[in-house]
């Protein structure tokens, strides 16, 4: 796809009549409608005009870069000249010939590090796309290139001069127009655009992607690169080096880290810092880096960097390894990304080890905010989870506890899959002696059950109903046998809830009634529920499903006094509804969600207590119960 010189582009004809078999067939050029393509780049290559000036330097640092590598002692300058009209790039690099700028400068797709001689320093170069100047013409209406070549002494200086029509001009011009080896680049503003070529703008951009290009990169007078980087400088000490490294973090992501950590990676060509957040955040959200290639910001926003758990820091590093897209604003995946990825997880994991050894203090500090983040790696890494047993904190019946604490003191550890099936527990259990883990929270359950894998002899058991039962007293058989008519009253109550009545006596004794139920319990209830409001044929089906899993049981404590009062009640209908309001009692004090049928139940008994409360014992309708 070449510019056409003196002419904008048209597009070829292709002939109508067909050729003989015999005859070969002619062979069409493509051609290029520069607006057109300058039009895609803007719109759905690039995410920001900006990109123009990233293109500029890095044509720039590459030119010197190409000289370089035959003359290690050639200046290394870059100069930059805006007013916002127009902007003037100048640059030491290897230059060009009149047969180069034809061949690269006028031909969209191809490199100009193929050129000739320079394929020694190929390694060594920023660009991998030959798009180079035309990303120019996202804010630019002309383009003018005055350049000589280094390699070539005796060739004149040569101008080219492009319009974002698609026409160009070359021309050589005398030996004073371009004294030295080297090229400039003229850009003048399209309509519009002239913001992006104000001398203020073009020094913040030039900042912040040139800031660690490895030669001297100014705009008029103000220094652009600012090197070492600040994860290479040396520092007086530690401390000195946090509080460096703090202030860098608050000036490129607006937030003063818990702490950094070194992402030194020589086999993968990597030097950088990772920030750690001072606040929680989403697993689910993806955190933006900032990637330096040879020095030059690639991007700002690259998400898959690091590993998934690694979600509560942000980093900034610079490479010479990894593989720019198209657009040259987001990474490659490929294999050398992953591997990098993995490299640098265990730069992270291993900071969270020394943390563990050395320094209880700042590792608490980042748990209590991060801990989420060190349950999920653990879950995966068997070495972590030994490492943080110690350290990440669980909720627990005895407190807040990590899982070493508690396993110490509990020779069985039981835990709940839910937050709701604690809450059920949690105050009964902890009465009779239970340790209980809370392992409705994310990733706390699949850490409970690996720990016998890290800690060797240790129990682990999933708490359910029947477990809670058994720790429960049971009742004098002789004193339920009393009892038997006010239980089977109170079953006949809650049956059609699918739910079951049992007496035990338990502490609290302020806690009247309990209702235990588990996973398999409340499947079988949505499964009769369902076949309830099914037709004939779902009906069966659901039926066939039927399971034997225990029902959901409302334990009744025989030792708090409102029990027993209710339990010497004579009346069926009052012994009926004080049970429906024990049941509704005991789902809100477990912090439930209620059915409809249990909304109903609740409503249905409170109305119902309101009316024996208030009936009163002389009623001339003869309609008392007291």
């Amino acid at each position: 796809m070449d510019f056409q010189s003196s002419q904008p582009a048209q597009a070829s004809q292709v002939s109508q009549s067909s050729p003989s078999p015999q005859q070969p067939q002619p062979a069409h050029m493509f051609q290029v409608d520069l607006r057109g393509l300058v039009d895609l780049l803007s719109h759905h290559l690039y995410s920001s005009p900006k990109v123009y000036l990233r293109e500029l330097l890095q044509n720039a640092v590459d030119a010197i870069t190409a000289r370089r590598a035959g003359e290690p002692e050639a200046p290394a300058r870059v100069r930059l000249f805006a007013d916002g009209g127009t902007l003037r790039v100048e640059d030491t690099g290897v230059g060009l010939t009149e047969s180069d700028v034809h061949e690269l400068l006028a031909t969209i797709g191809r490199s100009s590090k193929r050129a000739e001689g320079l394929r020694e320093a190929r390694s060594d170069f920023l660009g991998q796309f030959g798009i180079g100047l035309l990303a120019c013409f996202v804010v630019a209406e002309r383009i003018r290139v005055v350049s000589r070549s280094a390699r070539v002494p005796d060739a004149p200086p040569v101008e080219w001069t492009a319009r974002d029509d698609g026409s160009y001009t070359v021309r050589t011009l005398p030996d004073s127009a371009r004294p030295e080896p080297g090229t400039t680049v003229h850009l003048q503003a399209r309509a519009g655009a002239g913001e992006w070529l104000a001398e203020e703008r073009v020094l913040a951009l030039a900042r912040d992607f040139g800031s660690l290009l490895p030669y001297d990169v100014r705009v008029g007078e103000e220094a652009v690169t600012d090197l070492p980087a600040p994860w290479d400088r040396a520092y007086p000490s530690p401390a000195a080096r946090r509080v460096a490294l703090a202030r860098h973090c608050h000036e490129l992501f607006g937030f003063t880290p818990l702490d950094s950590v070194n992402l030194d990676v020589p086999l993968a060509g990597i030097r950088g810092v990772a920030y750690v957040l001072p606040s929680a955040v989403s697993p689910a959200q993806r955190a933006g880096h900032r990637v330096h290639l040879k020095g030059m910001l690639l991007t700002e926003r690259a998400e898959q960097l690091l590993p998934d758990w690694a979600f509560f820091v942000r980093c900034v590093l610079d490479t010479d390894s990894l593989r720019p897209t198209a657009s040259r604003e987001s990474l490659y995946e490929d294999e050398t990304l992953a591997g990098v990825r993995e490299a640098l997880g265990e730069r992270i994991r291993s900071w969270l080890t020394s943390l563990a050894a050395g320094d209880p203090e700042r590792l608490a500090a980042f748990l209590s905010v991060h801990h989420l983040g060190v349950k999920s790696l653990a879950r995966h890494d068997a070495e972590m989870l030994r490492t943080m047993l110690p350290w990440l904190p669980f909720e627990t019946t005895d407190g807040r506890l990590s899982l070493e604490e508690f396993a110490q003191r509990h020779p069985v550890v039981h835990f709940t899959r839910t937050v709701e099936e604690y809450r059920q527990v949690a105050p009964i259990a902890s009465a009779q002696g239970v340790g209980v883990v809370n392992g409705g929270y994310t990733y706390d359950s699949e850490l409970v059950e690996a720990l016998p894998s890290v800690r060797p002899g240790t129990a682990v058991a999933e708490l359910d109903a029947d477990t809670v039962t058994a720790h429960l007293d049971s009742v004098d058989p002789a004193e339920e046998l009393a009892l038997s008519g006010f239980l089977a009253a109170a079953r006949a109550r809650l049956d059609p809830l699918g739910c079951d009545v049992v007496l035990r006596a338990f502490h609290p004794l302020s806690v009247p009634a309990l209702h235990l139920d588990d996973r398999a319990a409340r499947h079988e209830q949505a499964r009769a529920e369902a076949e309830a409001q099914a037709d004939d044929l779902w009906a069966g089906i659901l039926g066939s499903l039927r399971g034997s899993a225990p029902r959901a049981r409302l334990v009744l404590n025989h030792l708090n006094p409102l029990i027993r009062r209710i339990g010497s009640l004579g009346d069926a209908e009052l012994i009926g509804t004080a049970t429906e309001s024990l049941y509704g009692q005991a789902l809100l004090m477990a912090q439930r969600p209620l059915r409809p049928a249990d909304s109903a139940l609740l409503n249905r008994a409170f109305i119902g207590l309101l009316e024996w409360a208030t009936h009163s014992d002389t009623d001339s309708t003869g309609g008392g119960h007291r």
